[in-house]
């Protein structure tokens, strides 16, 4: 009966033991969804320690993607701050937030020529997310520029023109900009029916791509900011360079070898530059917040090291500020574009199967955005992708924007398109970078070729059932002041000088910090009688031993002497 008994208790003790191991790991696992290019969602079960790069394989596996160098995976945070997920860092850190968690899969660093990347199924992904800059108006062309733009995804879409299918008025059914006129809509068909027959969707989409890569805004991640003035201007990294767009036309544009530094302190960034004829150039805007301003830091980093360097060994850690003022630090991991280009060339399998998406009309925006509703942890998705509403305004052959209830440079509208958002989210993030003054939208125009060109920002409204969009917009803000050697910005004199005194406090607190730690070692050296190897090799070598002999021991008696002499005068008194 006591062996039964004791068989009894060991099982028992064993299934508590397995029970409590099982209750332990599924503590340690979290759900994730990441949403693709294409609007699909992948979603896994991933550790609580897992890193970034262990979700980042998953999905360029499940992708079938080995030039997976240009793409990383966004998130945002609880305080609708975006980042991009770092992939030497656990997933659950980064978020902040209970899971499970929501990310999307986007193209972090556009590569310079598409038409150079080795498979196929690679530029398709590049071609999606191109084409949601398309949609959500980062990507400005002329109006000619936007027709056969489209039409390319139309017949990457829907192939050949077939009468029997494709009825009057078909090419009005796709959503290819926010905002679009029934002449666009006409010129589109026609292109559509007449020069791009024959071609196949993969050779639409590379002459798509070839096509978007020779415009300005080929690339553009813009990040919502203020310059000196307190005038509206966005910020961006391509991979050409920095440019900023403001008022109605870019006003800065430095390549990558002109950019020397970038740094950031609280919501102030600075850029450094040194163009030709040794002219040097600090540029200085605020951004919402600095949360914000550090993700823009970081988001620079990354793009000139991937751009600018010929190898990743050359990657340094940098600094957000001065050497004595508190900063970040921050190391780009992972190749740049030339070793990218170098390996891909390396490939050699047979070209994945490619499982193309159908392109959104009219009808599938409103499902997609029933569908989205409904789905738990998606919430926050729904303003990043072709689900938004489109409300379409005629304005002739152009998209210029009212602004104030006036045509932004209406005498030349006619020769210009605006490409623009309604649900204005910059670098398709999966929500927008919160700004500093609730519910201000930013109306932002650039130059391109010679023409004006707009970004419209409206803001969705989400508290109305049917999501329509209001808008509200700012008119043109004037240009960015442009310094020589000095830098212009709004802090007071007062400010100033409170940030001039504190850099030499902390230069004189870290001087007596280095002569005490000097001090202390000398003592040690000379008075105490440690038996360590560091402190032996030490007073072997023979220049301490002359040091010690010739200055030390003398300074040594005469401390001693004075001392003796101050305490005999203070007996005597």
């Amino acid at each position: 009966m006591q062996h039964k008994g004791a068989s009894c208790l060991i099982s028992k003790i064993r299934h508590h033991r397995l029970m409590s191991g099982s209750i332990r790991s599924l503590d340690r696992e979290c759900n994730c969804t990441v949403r693709l290019l294409d609007d699909s969602e992948y979603t896994c079960t991933i550790q609580r320690d897992a890193k970034g790069q262990y979700l980042f394989d998953l999905i360029c596996h499940h992708l079938n993607l080995l030039e997976k160098d240009y793409f990383g995976i966004r998130y945002v945070d609880p305080d609708k701050q975006r980042h991009w997920l770092e992939f030497t860092k656990s997933i659950a850190k980064q978020m902040k937030s209970q899971p499970p968690f929501t990310m999307c899969l986007r193209v972090k660093f556009y590569p310079p020529d598409p038409a150079a990347l080795k498979e196929e199924i690679t530029r398709y992904l590049v071609f999606l997310q191109i084409k949601r800059d398309l949609y959500h108006g980062r990507l400005l062309c002329k109006t000619s520029d936007a027709a056969l733009l489209a039409a390319y995804i139309l017949q990457a879409e829907i192939g050949d023109y077939d009468p029997g299918k494709h009825p009057e008025g078909y090419s009005s059914k796709f959503q290819f900009f926010p905002k679009h006129s029934e002449r666009l809509e006409r010129r589109i068909a026609e292109i559509h029916k007449t020069e791009l027959i024959g071609q196949s969707p993969e050779t639409s989409e590379l002459n798509f791509l070839q096509k978007a890569q020779m415009l300005e805004t080929y690339g553009v991640d813009p990040h919502p900011c203020k310059d000196v003035s307190g005038n509206p201007a966005f910020l961006a990294f391509t991979p050409f360079g920095f440019t900023v767009l403001q008022g109605n036309r870019r006003v800065h544009f430095l390549k990558w070898e002109e950019v020397t530094k970038l740094k950031f302190e609280a919501k102030t960034f600075h850029i450094y530059a040194n163009q030709k004829e040794d002219k040097k150039i600090i540029l200085t805007y605020f951004a919402p917040t600095p949360e914000a301003c550090k993700h823009l830091w970081k988001c620079g980093v990354e793009n000139q090291a991937f751009y600018k360097l010929e190898k990743s060994s050359q990657v340094r850690t940098v600094s957000s500020s001065n050497l004595f003022f508190k900063g970040s630090r921050f190391r780009y991991s992972g190749r740049v574009a030339k070793e990218v280009m170098e390996q891909s060339a390396k490939i050699k399998r047979d070209p994945p199967e490619i499982h193309r998406s159908e392109f959104f009309t009219d009808q599938s925006v409103s499902s997609v955005r029933i569908s989205l509703s409904v789905l738990p942890g998606l919430e926050s998705l729904r303003d990043s992708a072709h689900s938004t509403p489109v409300r379409s305004v005629s304005h002739g052959d152009s998209f210029m924007p009212r602004s104030r209830g006036q045509m932004v440079d209406g005498s030349e509208a006619g020769a210009s398109g605006i490409i623009s958002d309604e649900a204005y989210s910059p670098s398709d993030s999966v929500l927008p970078t919160p700004v500093a003054e609730h519910g201000m939208e930013l109306a932002v125009a650039r130059h391109l070729n010679g023409a004006p060109c707009s970004i419209e920002e409206e803001k969705e409204s989400a508290a109305r059932a049917s999501m329509e969009g209001q808008a509200a917009e700012f008119g043109p803000g004037g240009r960015a002041r442009r310094t020589g050697r000095s830098r212009s910005a709004p802090p007071s004199d007062a400010e100033d000088l409170n940030k001039f005194v504190l850099s030499v406090l902390r230069l004189f607190l870290v001087t007596i910090g280095l002569l005490f730690a000097l001090l202390l070692l000398l003592i040690m050296l000379t008075e105490s009688e440690l038996d360590i190897a560091f402190l032996r090799d030490i007073r072997k070598t023979p220049e301490f031993q002359q040091f010690h002999f010739e200055y030390f021991c003398p300074l040594r008696r005469w401390f001693a002497c004075k001392l003796r002499w101050m305490g005999g005068f203070l007996i005597s008194k």
